[in-house]
């Protein structure tokens, strides 16, 4: 028997165990680990590509769902913004190169995706974490957003319930600019 329910519901319900998740791999004041991982296209992403450059690298669960394609479609829509205050944008999750050519092609996002199959970047900076959903237990990925600067530390961490998926790019401006 199968029963469709919208993600909607599904985000409402579902929560995550701990809520902050005080064990981040990562934290303010860390340098973020040079190598990323693959993008969609296969190409290794690192940093040290983005020298000089600020980094928006935001980890979310899956491509193609109501609050990560919310969260993206926030960031595309204000990228030459974040482009402006000296930003690149990088998405992570565990999907794979192919799922995410067709995210971002169904979205016309104009940032990389990495994708991180192995779990290697999730454990690295700690996000991936163990989630309740109807009183059920699993691992998965909770979303979370690192800046890092110019010479790759790490400003400042949203995480969880935190991330406004809908404004998470006003929200990032708003917090890079006070």
């Amino acid at each position: 028997m199968f029963f469709y329910v919208s993600t909607n519901i599904i985000e409402s319900f579902c929560t995550f165990v701990p809520q902050n998740n005080t064990n981040m791999a990562v934290k303010v004041g860390n340098k973020a680990p040079n190598t990323l991982g693959k993008d969609e296209n296969g190409n290794l992403i690192q940093l040290s590509d983005y020298q000089g450059k600020k980094v928006i690298l935001y980890f979310y669960p899956k491509d193609n769902t109501s609050g990560c394609t919310a969260q993206a479609c926030s960031l595309r829509d204000n990228y030459s913004d974040l482009k402006n205050l000296g930003y690149v944008v990088i998405g992570v999750s565990i999907d794979s190169e192919t799922s995410h050519q067709k995210f971002i092609q169904k979205f016309d996002l104009p940032f990389p995706l990495i994708a991180d199959t192995d779990k290697t970047l999730v454990e690295t900076f700690g996000v991936w974490a163990e989630k309740s959903m109807y009183g059920k237990k699993y691992m998965g990925t909770v979303r979370t957003t690192f800046i890092i600067d110019e010479q790759g530390i790490i400003t400042h961490i949203i995480e969880g319930k935190a991330v406004n998926t809908k404004e998470h790019a006003t929200q990032l401006i708003q917090l890079i600019q006070s």
